[in-house]
């Protein structure tokens, strides 16, 4: 194979952590409605502790995607 192939086969499996992102957000916010709905006093801490996890969770896809950019260029 040639080389500029395997930038493009590395860049797809440095785009996988995009979609672990996208699962640990939806994973985040689904457990997040769960605690709202079984006990609504708490939303204000738990909303604020959901979102601290959506960000780091968006943190990792987004360096995913700069990896793959860089392997590309």
């Amino acid at each position: 194979m040639e080389m500029e192939s395997l930038k493009f086969i590395g860049a797809g499996i440095a785009a996988f952590g995009m979609l672990g992102a996208a699962l640990g957000v939806g994973m985040i916010f689904s457990a997040l409605m769960n605690g709202i709905a079984r006990n609504p006093a708490a939303e204000p801490k738990m909303k604020g502790l959901a979102v601290m996890g959506a960000v780091f969770a968006e943190l990792m896809g987004i360096l995913s995607f700069v990896i793959g950019i860089m392997i590309i260029g």
